[in-house]
């Protein structure tokens, strides 16, 4: 349709005249005119087609791009002002792959500075899943080759791996396949990459494995101190022992690395930041390696011997307090805790509360002495039963009647003798519990040892009050309240150490990442009884060992003068809760006149021959004190026992 307005009609005029043609001849005027053709039929005019105004069209067209303008350009305000630092984070975030720096753990040592834990250059063995698909590999079992390559050099189920290759979350980009694989094991799969990436007509399917720097805790000598060291977990931190107790200060604090990467690949132009991972610190311990081994041996030949439960022993230096060896039967290998029996993965020696038995009656004899109620030469008569509360007590032999000095109780072990004794500590039998209690206490016993070692247990020493009617005359010889075996042997180090009590440690010092040397704080020291008290009960404790009525005639050194105490309790069934079995130990010190090295054994549900504690346990003092003695280049005192007598004649 045209917008043109209709064509206006005309009016006729007077006609014009005709031009001829050329060549044609012009009429004259008496020419005749010549006849006009009628006009051919116009059709009849049709009614015009009118077109639509575009402009509304245009304006809307022009308020959409409008609109479409004014969201862009709010768009990039909002990302270019609005949240600006938060795409800028997200997008360094992308571009920006951060890296943990492990820090090395520090190392533990004996007291000599040889090593019982340390730490090896490790890898950590991850891959990127997507890079295992077949879009990347162009092949649909890529998972599945891959671990069969991986599974027989990490020794890891196959399946196992396959699972991690092939992930349901189809984004996941990294997996750990192993840690802390040795550099031999990373060597090997780096060969069987470049291997693959050499045959074009083969995928390499071990592309996507990659390695990370870490570091594995090696521990030297196997199972050697291996209760006391623990051992460090797939996180890399301190399961056990001291590795967990002191985790803090031999883990150190990881660093971290941040760099700029494209595809993968580190971006050198941009540059990084980093910060630089600290070690932990080493810890030197008051062990020594080679009485260790002696005590660690001698236990573990015994354990096996008696076909008993366990056992442990503990070598203290007498002065200082510092353990020089916590040997544990049966054991384990820090190194390969898969082959560990679960029960043994524990410290025994501070973890199991047992009822001591006769090696407890020397807290009883100090008490008596302490309170001047009676000597080592006080007379004691010892029938071959007694009757206390609604119990009819007796020794460990049927005998006639015993004339014996306070001496020969200790000497003989009389567990009648030593009820008599302790009944004298009050007018009546409570405030003689009470007395005995006292004693208990400051010795040690309900109370942790100081060490701080995680799973100790404190024993039980239930108050005076709370004693039943056999427990007022059973706890004085040992039955009745439970222990482990640092008390037991810290008791004997406090008579010692001329009856002060030290509180034992493990620890002699820290070295940290400058190299300086820090040493442990100095542990409490408490007096428990008189020098005079403790003296005289050292010399009691020789008569044990070298008088021939004494019970721990198997313990005797040829040179040393040798005080000690055997000790035979039944030992409660922690599985029943009843009587069930026997706790053999020993414990002594040496040289007797002037004490350097506390020796304590114990052996619980010794079940082939003798379970007497002077059996079974007088021996293995003997030989790990003789090794201490020899080892710490102690010399005899080369003076005279004191023999003090052990019966009477009425």
């Amino acid at each position: 349709m045209s917008d043109r307005e209709p064509p206006r009609r005309r009016v006729p005029g007077p006609a014009r005249p005709v031009r001829p043609a050329a060549g044609q001849r012009r009429p004259g005027s008496g020419a005749r005119p010549a006849a006009r053709r009628p006009a051919p039929a116009r059709p009849a005019a049709s009614k015009p087609l009118r077109l639509g105004s575009p402009r509304p069209r245009l304006r809307m067209v022009a308020l959409a791009l409008t609109l479409v303008l004014i969201a862009f350009v709010v768009r990039l305000l909002q990302v270019q002002a609005v949240d600006a630092s938060t795409y800028t984070a997200r997008a360094d975030q992308n571009r920006y792959v951060g890296q943990i720096l492990p820090a090395e753990r520090g190392g533990i040592t004996d007291r000599d500075g040889v090593a019982l834990a340390t730490s090896v250059d490790a890898y950590d063995l991850t891959a990127d899943p997507t890079m295992f698909t077949r879009k990347q590999l162009k092949i649909d079992d890529g998972p599945e080759q891959a671990a069969a390559l991986l599974a027989p050099i990490l020794g890891v189920d196959q399946d196992s791996l396959v699972r991690k290759l092939r992930p349901k979350n189809k984004a996941l980009r990294y997996v750990l396949l192993a840690g802390r694989q040795t550099p031999q094991v990373w060597s090997q799969i780096k060969d069987l990459k470049a291997a693959l990436a050499k045959k074009s007509d083969t995928a390499n399917v071990l592309a996507g494995v990659f390695s990370t720097p870490s570091s594995k805790r090696v521990y030297p000598n196997g199972d050697l101190a291996a209760g006391i060291l623990g051992w460090v977990n797939a996180d890399g931190k301190g399961g056990g022992g001291l590795e967990q107790e002191l985790d803090k200060e031999l883990a150190g604090k990881d660093g971290k690395i941040r760099y700029a990467q494209s595809g993968g690949r580190l971006v050198p132009t941009v540059g990084s930041t980093e910060t630089p991972a600290v070690p932990g610190s080493d810890v030197e311990l008051t062990i020594d390696r080679d009485i260790q081994w002696a005590a660690q041996s001698a236990i573990t030949d015994q354990v096996k011997k008696s076909g008993a439960d366990r056992g442990y022993v503990i070598v203290q230096d007498t002065r200082t307090g510092q353990i020089l060896a916590m040997a544990n039967s049966p054991g384990f290998d820090p190194n390969d805790l898969s082959k560990a029996n679960g029960n043994a993965l524990h410290n025994w020696a501070v973890e199991d509360a047992y009822e001591p038995g006769s090696t407890a009656k020397i807290m009883s004899m100090a008490a008596v002495l302490q309170e001047n109620v009676a000597t080592p030469l006080t007379h004691v008569v010892v029938p071959n039963r007694l009757h206390r509360g609604d119990r009819l007590f007796k020794d460990d032999i049927d005998h006639a009647t015993w004339n014996l000095t306070l001496n020969g109780v200790l000497a003989k072990s009389s567990n009648i003798g030593t009820i008599e004794a302790t009944g004298q500590l009050g007018k009546t039998q409570a405030q003689a519990n009470r007395v005995l209690y006292s004693y208990l206490r400051k010795f040690g016993l309900g109370s942790y040892s100081g060490l701080d070692f995680p799973g100790e247990t404190k024993g039980i020493l239930a108050p005076p009050d709370k004693w039943s009617t056999s427990q007022q005359y059973t706890i004085p010889f040992g039955q009745g309240v439970s222990i482990n075996a640092m008390q037991a042997a810290s008791v004997y180090s406090t008579i010692a150490n001329g009856g002060v009590r030290v509180e034992p440690t493990l620890v002699r010092g820290t070295k940290g990442p400058d190299g300086r040397f820090t040493p442990a704080p100095q542990p409490e020291r408490t007096r428990v009884v008189s020098a005079r008290t403790a003296k005289t009960l050292a010399q009691m404790l020789e008569s044990v060992v070298d008088d021939q009525e004494g019970t721990g005639t198997k313990a005797r050194i040829p040179g040393y003068r040798v005080a000690g105490k055997t000790g035979t309790a039944n030992r409660v069934d922690p599985a029943t809760g009843k009587y069930r079995g026997y706790t053999s130990s020993f414990a002594g010190f040496a040289p007797a006149d002037n004490p350097r090295v506390t020796v304590y054994c114990a052996i619980q549900n010794a079940t082939k021959g003798s379970y007497f504690g002077g059996q079974i346990c007088g021996p293995i003092f003997k030989e790990v004190m003789e090794f201490a003695l020899k080892t710490l280049q102690v010399p005899p005192t080369g003076a005279k026992p004191a023999n003090l007598p052990v019966t009477f004649t009425p």
